[in-house]
């Protein structure tokens, strides 16, 4: 008798142990073959957000993992990307050098000042437009939003507030103009690298490439500033470095 109830007392507790590991939803989305796991949670959403729902955890090509949330109708990364190989494997080019970087004519990336201990983690890498204009820069199901697209979530969040709504709001310079986060979109300063090879804006601006060619040489791409609350369209050449988002295929 006294070992039945033992028996029965471990057979409860287990299965306690296991409900408790479940995801609020209890609901898995896997495909192996691309990487990517995501698993929805209950949205922790204040009353005054544009976002709609929280996903957790996107995996690119080097099992990095990335938060996603949905804004409107568009599914978004909440990190800038950091892979160093192209969703179908293949590595990409990593350029420390200046004039190598300036003469480039092909993808490649870099980590901003070549620091991988202090910037890689939170602001991604940068990579040029050749690597943009490949397709396949993004986890497979996910894509480099055009210029249209870009624009769709500037004006679902708001077009003079929508810097504010998208920016983080603690790892810029002062004043961060307007940064709410209201998103959960989380931008962050990541600067960039020139086309010749110079580093800029760390701390003070973040720059976005979109998929939207100008023309042979330049992409259009978006950017938001410690000192302002929109998001200005701009225009660069493909040997620039920039950060990427990149958006869930409808």
């Amino acid at each position: 008798m006294q070992k039945s109830i033992i028996l029965l007392i471990f057979i409860t507790l287990c299965l306690v142990s296991s409900a408790q590991d479940l995801t609020p939803s209890g609901v898995l989305y896997a495909s192996g073959e691309t990487h990517i796991a995501e698993v929805k949670l209950q949205a922790d959403l204040s009353d005054d957000s544009l976002a709609t729902e929280r996903i957790y955890n996107l995996t690119d090509n080097d099992w990095n993992s990335y938060g996603v949330v949905k804004i409107g109708n568009q599914y978004w990364m909440a990190e800038n990307l950091k892979t160093t190989k192209f969703n179908d494997g293949t590595t990409i080019p990593v350029i420390s050098d200046y004039n190598e970087w300036s003469s480039l004519v092909s993808p490649g990336y870099c980590l901003y000042n070549n620091d991988s201990g202090k910037y890689k983690s939170k602001y991604g890498l940068l990579y040029n437009g050749y690597t943009v204009s490949t397709g396949k820069l993004c986890p497979i199901g996910w894509h480099v939003p055009s210029e249209e697209e870009w624009a769709v979530l500037i004006n679902y969040c708001g077009k003079k507030i929508a810097g504010g709504n998208l920016k983080e709001r603690y790892n810029w310079m002062s004043p961060n103009t307007g940064a709410t986060n209201a998103t959960g979109f989380t931008a962050l300063p990541g600067g960039s690298r020139g086309n010749l090879g110079s580093f800029m804006d760390a701390g003070i601006r973040g720059h976005w490439w979109s998929s939207t060619e100008n023309n042979n040489t330049d992409v259009w791409n978006g950017t938001m500033s410690y000192s302002g609350s929109t998001v200005n369209g701009g225009s660069d050449h493909k040997k620039s470095g920039l950060s990427v988002r990149c958006m869930k295929d409808n």
